[in-house]
């Protein structure tokens, strides 16, 4: 297992470096964007197809269920940084500068969390309850609030973030510390999430890291994919609430490792069909609307 750990280790911290510091150099155009979103998504579901063959099936198929929930929520994730810099007036030379720090932050926070997790859920049994709650609640929110511009001024985090930065701290940093405070809740929901699926340290670690390759180049295309993708929030809250009650029905409910797969990918195609159909209906709405007169 030691040679699997490293090879893992190795390519994540090679792979996770060159997506950072291209970042880093330019914004990348939309269509250079979209490729390597696609590329890196792309070696995220192959890694399945490695797991299959060093492990087996069931690995591969927690796997993908992991990872596709994880990329789902950082996509989420995502579009609250891009509220934050608006938010605090980052322009567009120095978002590239907050993302990356951002995204590095996140590795080493939920890399932190996972450790912590796995030891608490060896430790104590009845913590699988405590996942379960946060879980839970997290999807209660998602589902109530997911619709809602998040107002950041009004957010707890906000609150501590100006409580423990001096007066007079640059935008630049207060917004570099409110991603890294948001990095904290995004690994406190997110973790829990997979856990729910497997306790497998290395598909857990491996479907978090791959979850976090290519952030740089997603965050180009969030007004695209969110504007088109009307109920990721509540195909996300749903995912959440299967997971949640996974965790905690635990002593009497033993569904089948495939299901796992079957619920994460069968709720996100059909947000994104109910999505392409809403989109479609509003542009037909406002092709029949009634051009304004003009006296």
């Amino acid at each position: 297992m030691a040679f699997e750990w490293g090879g893992l280790v190795a390519f994540v911290v090679l792979a996770l470096a060159f997506d950072l510091r291209s970042g880093a150099k330019a914004a990348p155009s939309t269509r250079s964007a979209l490729i390597w979103s696609v590329v890196w998504t792309g070696l995220g579901l192959l890694f399945a197809v490695v797991l299959l063959v060093i492990e087996d099936a069931s690995h591969a198929s927690d796997y993908l269920s992991g990872f596709l929930i994880e990329k789902s929520l950082s996509l989420d994730n995502l579009f609250v940084f891009a509220i934050l810099f608006t938010f605090f007036g980052i322009p567009d030379s120095e978002r590239q500068r907050v993302l990356v720090l951002g995204i590095a932050g996140a590795i080493v926070l939920r890399t932190g969390f996972i450790l912590a997790g796995v030891a608490l859920l060896d430790a104590f049994s009845w913590f699988t309850y405590v996942l379960g709650a946060i879980l839970a609640i997290t999807a209660y929110n998602v589902w109530k609030h997911g619709d809602e511009e998040m107002d950041p001024e009004n957010t707890r985090i906000m609150k501590v973030v100006r409580r423990v930065t001096p007066e007079g701290t640059t935008n630049f940093v207060l917004a570099l510390v409110a991603v890294a405070a948001f990095d904290v809740l995004f690994a406190i929901d997110s973790i829990p999430a997979i856990f729910a699926i497997t306790r497998d340290t290395y598909v857990v670690f491996a479907a978090n890291a791959f979850s976090l390759l290519g952030m740089v180049s997603l965050y180009f295309l969030l007004d695209t994919l969110l504007g088109r993708f009307r109920y990721l929030s509540q195909g996300l809250a749903l995912i959440l609430g299967y997971v949640a009650l996974k965790l905690l029905l635990e002593d009497v409910v033993h569904p089948p490792e495939w299901l796992n797969l079957v619920v994460v990918v069968v709720t996100l195609t059909v947000a994104a069909l109910l999505s392409k159909r809403r989109e479609d209906a509003d542009a037909e709405a406002g092709r029949a609307a009634p051009a304004p007169q003009t006296e």
